[in-house]
Parts: C-alpha cells; sequence; structure tokens
C-alpha cells in the first residue's frame, strides 16, 4: 500500500490561523491514501487465488475426496464448523469482494479508473457465485461496501444472486458491455491474469456464464443462452487463454503447502476415491498428483479411505502415497486457477449431452480431456480414450465420463470438485471411515460463528431456513 509522507515544519502561529488550518493541520498525512486500483487489482486476484488454491488442498481436497488428512481431521470428518487446517472460506470471500468493491467504485467515479471497471464486474461475478456456491443464501446487496453500507447486511437468496439485477449473470454481461464500450487510451494495469488483455476478461466473462448457466440448468430453461454463447465462439478454448496465474518455487509467491513444516505437508495423502478412479482409467495422472508409497519395494500407488478417527488409528504416512512434488519441491508447475480450457469443454460437453446446445458432445469430452493432461503437463497415453475412459465405455454413461473428467482435473481447485459432486453425484464418493455427521454426506458449507455474533438478527433468519446452520440442506441449484 502506497503512503505519502511529508515534512511537517513546525511554525508558531496566530489563533486566528489555527482555526482556519484546523483541518489540515489535524489531519494525519502520513496515514495512507486512497490506493491506486492497480495495487488493489493485482491484491485481490494474487490473494484469492492464492488463498481458495490452500484451502482447495488442506480442505476442498478432502470434501472432494482427492486426498485424505491423517490428523487435525475434523473438517475430514464433516464437522465442517470446526475447521483446522483449512476449512474457513467465508472471510477470504468477504475480504476480497469489499477490496473489488473499492475498485469498482473508484471506475465509475474517476475517469481516468474507468478501465477497470468491467474486470471488477467480472471478479465480483466470479467471487460472488463461489460464495454462494459454498453456503447458499448470503450476505450480498447489502454487503462489501465497508463504510458506505451497513455492518450487518441482510442475507439474500441464492437464486436472487444469480438471477436479479446486480447479480452474477447480470454483472457477467455488464462487465462485458463495460470492456466493449470503452474507448480510453489508459492501460489495465495490476492484471496478473491477462496482462491487461480486456479480450481476454471478454472470454473469462463468458466461461464464467457456460459455467454458471450449467449450475442452475436444473432449475432454470438456459439453453438459448448457451447456445448463443457457444455459437460465438469467444469464451476460453485454449490453454494458453486460461485464467490462471503461475506460482513459483520460491517465497512469497510459491505455493503455501511449499512454505509450511514438512510436517504439515505429509498429513495429506491420496485418498481411496482418488486411487480407486485414476487407476481404473490408467491414468498416469497419478504419478504428476501423488508420489509412489515410501516403504514398497515396487512402483506402487495406495490412499486411504476418508474421514478417519486419528484419535484411534495408527497410521504411517510412508505406507501410502503422499502429494506430489508439484504441491511442494516444484510448484513452479502450479496455477492459481480461476477458469480454463478444459472446464468450460467439459461444461459444453455437459450442455451438449443434455440437449441443451446443438453440438457433439463427444468431441467437447475428448478435447476437454486432451486440454486437462495438457493443462497437468502430463502425457495422455495414446489409447486412453478407447480403453475406460472412452466417452462411450461400458458400464458408465457420458454424463459421468464428463463430470469424473472435470473432477479430476479440479484437484486443490478451491471447492469445485465437492460443488461439482453435490450438483451430479459424480464421481461416487464413499462413505467415510469416522463420520461426524451421522453419516451423512454434507452439501452446503456452515456459516461461521463470527455471523451469529456480529450479525445476530440476520444470521437467525438465515439459520432457520437452513435447518438451524445444517450442512445437510442443500443450496437453491441442487434442491
Amino acid at each position: 500500500m502506497k503512503k505519502i509522507i511529508y515534512s511537517i515544519a513546525i511554525f508558531a502561529i496566530t489563533l486566528a490561523s489555527c482555526t482556519k488550518d484546523f483541518e489540515e493541520i489535524n489531519t494525519n498525512q502520513n496515514a495512507p491514501v486512497s490506493v491506486q486500483p492497480s495495487l488493489l487489482l493485482r491484491q485481490v486476484i494474487y490473494n484469492f487465488g492464492d488463498e481458495m488454491s490452500y484451502e482447495g488442498f488442506a480442505a476442498g481436497d478432502l470434501l472432494g475426496q482427492y486426498r485424505t488428512a491423517l490428523d487435525f481431521n475434523l473438517f475430514g470428518r464433516h464437522d465442517l464448523k470446526s475447521p483446522q487446517l483449512g476449512g474457513n472460506p467465508w472471510p477470504i470471500f468477504f475480504t476480497n469482494l469489499r477490496d473489488n468493491e473499492i475498485i469498482l467504485k473508484q471506475s465509475k467515479e474517476t475517469p481516468a479508473f474507468a478501465v477497470y471497471e468491467g474486470p471488477a464486474l467480472i471478479l465480483k461475478a466470479y467471487m460472488a457465485a463461489g460464495l454462494t456456491d459454498l453456503f447458499g443464501d448470503v450476505p450480498y446487496y447489502e454487503a462489501f461496501n465497508g463504510v458506505d453500507g451497513t455492518v450487518t447486511p441482510k442475507y439474500d437468496l441464492q437464486e436472487d444472486i444469480y438471477q436479479n439485477e446486480n447479480g452474477i449473470l447480470d454483472n457477467l454481461d455488464k462487465g462485458i458491455a463495460a470492456i466493449n464500450a470503452y474507448g480510453g487510451s489508459i492501460q489495465l494495469e495490476g492484471d496478473i491474469l491477462f496482462e491487461g488483455d480486456l479480450n481476454a476478461w471478454v472470454r473469462f466473462a463468458n466461461s464464467l456464464k457456460i459455467k454458471y448457466l450449467m449450475r442452475i440448468s436444473d432449475k432454470v430453461n438456459v439453453a438459448s443462452q448457451l447456445q448463443a454463447i457457444f455459437a460465438s465462439g469467444d469464451y476460453i478454448s485454449t490453454n494458453s487463454q486460461n485464467a490462471v496465474f503461475n506460482f513459483t518455487n520460491s517465497e512469497p509467491n510459491s505455493f503455501r503447502l511449499a512454505q509450511l513444516r514438512v510436517g504439515d505437508f505429509n498429513n495429506y495423502v491420496l485418498s481411496e476415491t482418488m486411487e480407486e478412479v485414476l487407476e481404473n482409467l490408467n491414468d498416469t495422472r497419478i504419478g504428476t498428483f501423488f508420489k509412489p508409497v515410501a516403504n514398497a519395494t515396487t512402483t506402487t500407488y495406495k490412499g486411504l479411505l476418508n474421514g478417519v478417527d486419528a484419535t484411534s488409528t495408527s497410521i504411517t504416512p510412508a505406507d501410502y502415497s503422499l502429494s506430489g512434488t508439484a504441491f511442494r519441491e516444484d510448484t513452479s508447475v502450479l496455477d492459481a486457477n480461476f477458469a480454463t480450457a478444459w472446464e468450460t469443454s467439459f461444461f459444453l460437453a455437459e450442455a451438449a449431452q443434455k440437449g441443451l446446445i446443438t453440438a457433439n458432445a463427444q468431441n467437447l469430452y475428448e478435447n476437454g480431456v486432451a486440454l486437462a493432461f495438457e493443462y497437468w503437463q502430463t502425457a495422455m497415453p495414446a489409447n486412453y480414450l478407447t480403453g475406460n475412459a472412452a466417452f462411450n465405455a461400458v458400464g458408465t454413461t457420458p454424463l459421468q465420463q464428463i463430470i469424473t473428467q472435470k473432477w479430476i482435473a479440479n484437484i486443490i481447485n478451491g471447492y469445485e470438485g465437492w460443488t461439482e459432486f453435490r450438483r451430479t453425484g459424480f464421481p461416487a464418493f464413499k462413505q467415510i471411515s469416522a463420520s461426524l455427521n451421522n453419516n451423512v454426506y454434507p452439501v452446503r458449507m456452515p456459516y461461521p460463528s463470527d455471523e451469529a455474533a456480529l450479525n445476530a438478527a440476520n444470521y437467525n433468519m438465515a439459520a432457520n431456513a437452513t435447518n438451524d446452520n445444517s450442512i445437510d440442506v442443500n443450496v437453491w441449484w441442487a434442491e
């Protein structure tokens, strides 16, 4: 954050001049001034991507059954009200939505900052969707405004956040419109996703529209909107166009888990669910995501059933597959993932398979698979798409294949794997070892306890609508 420092000389002043200059003299000239939107944009993108990638590894991957925790795993046992090493995304969303709102306000009030309006609207839609997808009804229309808004915002219905004016889909449209209408010469700075390329922001917004239209497609007829975007071709379609930024191999921009002590890192091992899915497909990405068992004499990968009770189960990490080198030793191959070509292709494949767009679902599926292998820098076996990963493989369905492949590639991508499981039921998750939720798989995140203390009246209404803030009550699009 920039600070402007002034040297202040002290002079003898008269009583009259004291009164005249009171405001100036009593202003702290060493306090930070308004932050430039370029600095805030970089901060929002990096902080959100960094925080949610960590959340993805430490908590989202537990709920998505990619990996399991050996200890400190109350969250992995589905006590979602007791986050430990991860599992508290609420403040990540609200902090970054608040800072993004500052950018949006500056873009509308200061002509020199107009170039930031479109990207800020798109980021607001992206982060708001992630928030409501996890929690359901959340503070939205009265939130994020800091001193200009209420400190006790009401909770808005998820269907309204998605569909109403200034909601998710509307802000994506307005963001695209703002970019298309921008005629200035000032460049977008602080953009670590696209280096100021406004056309790339439009592609990003259209990929997000595809994603969010599919997410609500069981509740709303979205076919015509999807067909129009698909026909335009103006969405992320190659990995070079992905909305991502790269981690590095050194602090402070390396993947967060690489900076923690090795004991915390080795607390996470391959999930039995992930092991079975990848080995059934003869999927070479297992060696990218995980290491062979240290105690084995041959190259072997072994997973552990999710949700063990560490107080009664003794487990040796060397007997299971630890996380791969990409997550610690060489994090330069990792991205903070906002949207990708493979995700978009899989959503379009699903839309085609369901008859929501006119397109070849198999081609879109196979394109998504190839893009996902490329994204994870792993060579795809030549016969991969003719074996158990084939679009029409025996014993499965095209829809199951599409969602399963998207699930595989979504490892560490926040809570996306769990969210898509909640929406589709794929892939089939296992019953965890020692559930703290009566063997019921959770379908939403609980509101944090701070809300009950700081926003009691509105929290109580939202809690009542979710059976006392239950994690077993579906969000709107999954009802």
